[in-house]
This record gives structure tokens, C-alpha cells and sequence, in this order.
């Protein structure tokens, strides 16, 4: 399986207990959506490589996982700080003005006031925020990925409305 088909889904932390089991933090909004998966897959020398899982228990955030043929501390204690991965199909789906960033590159941009901006080329993740990348006329707008801003989300049509903050457009348009 490819990286570009998953998504990330958390890190293993360290053992836990003494018969191979792991401690793995989960990123993601709703841990218990995942309370039945059968397999993970953690990123070794840049290859993902399937684990099946024996047994999880989920706590908040954090899960503990018995992995099949995985029965010592020795081997769990090699997977702490290895990233893990799930395929995108596992995503729960999302609707109304949600939506993954993975899922909107190539969606158009419709300003309430501008119109059609363009497509969206791809999600920039900053720490303070994540912006939409579009093109105008050879020129890059971001936009801010906020509720105010994005009004409607049609998946249908592939369209994202927003009400882009007053000036925003003409600032990249026009700088």
C-alpha cells in the first residue's frame, strides 16, 4: 500500500506491559470510530508494513494494541516513535461544510463577492493555520480555512463557497 492511499493516523509511544504489547497515541477527532480495525500500518525505512491486530483497548486519545507475532518487549520497544498509517477508505465520512484536506485539491474556489477564483491546488498546514491555495490569474491567493470563510461545501459539483475576509483577494490580486 502506498503512503499517498493513507492518511496518518498517530505514533507508537513505547511498550506496554511485558508481552509485546505498544502505547500509541491516535490523531484523530473521534478514537472510537477506529474502536474495530483490524490492522495497522507502521512506517518502516519508508515503507508501510501491515500489523494485525490481536486485541485494543481504547482510552481517549491513546489505544493499547496487541499486535499478532509481536510478543516481547524487545520487539515492541523497536516500534516506539514509528509512525502509523490507515488506508484512506478507513476515514469516517464527513459532510456539510466538513471535509478532509487530502479531498479538496482540485475543487473550485467561489467568493460570495469575486466569483470563481480558480481550483484548488492544494491545503497549506501552518502551525496557527491551514490555507487553501488557489491561482488567479498566475497569482497565489490563500485562503483561510475557517468557518466564517468557507460557507458551503458541495461535493457534488466539487465547489467550495466562502465569503473571503473583506480586501483579502484584491491584497494578492493587486500587491
Amino acid at each position: 500500500m502506498q503512503k499517498e492511499d493513507c492518511f496518518y493516523f498517530g505514533k507508537v509511544i513505547k511498550t506496554h506491559g511485558i508481552k509485546g504489547e505498544i502505547s500509541i497515541r491516535i490523531d484523530a477527532d473521534e478514537p472510537s470510530a477506529y474502536q474495530g480495525i483490524a490492522f495497522i500500518l507502521l512506517e518502516i525505512h519508508k515503507n508501510l508494513i501491515p500489523f494485525f491486530i490481536q486485541k485494543i483497548s481504547l482510552h481517549s486519545n491513546k489505544a493499547y494494541i496487541k499486535l499478532q507475532d509481536i510478543d516481547t518487549i524487545a520487539q515492541a520497544a523497536e516500534m516506539a516513535g514509528m509512525e502509523i498509517f490507515l488506508p484512506l477508505d478507513l476515514l469516517p465520512k464527513l459532510s456539510g461544510n466538513k471535509f478532509y484536506f487530502h479531498e479538496i485539491p482540485g475543487f473550485k474556489v467561489m467568493d460570495e463577492s469575486y466569483g470563481l477564483l480558480g481550483k484548488i491546488e492544494q491545503v497549506l498546514e501552518y502551525p496557527s493555520q491551514a490555507l487553501i491555495q488557489v491561482f488567479v490569474n498566475n497569482k497565489e491567493v490563500l485562503i483561510p480555512i475557517q468557518d466564517e470563510v468557507i460557507t458551503r461545501v458541495d461535493r457534488r459539483s466539487k465547489t467550495i463557497y466562502i465569503k473571503a475576509p473583506e480586501g483579502l483577494i484584491e491584497l494578492y490580486l493587486n500587491g
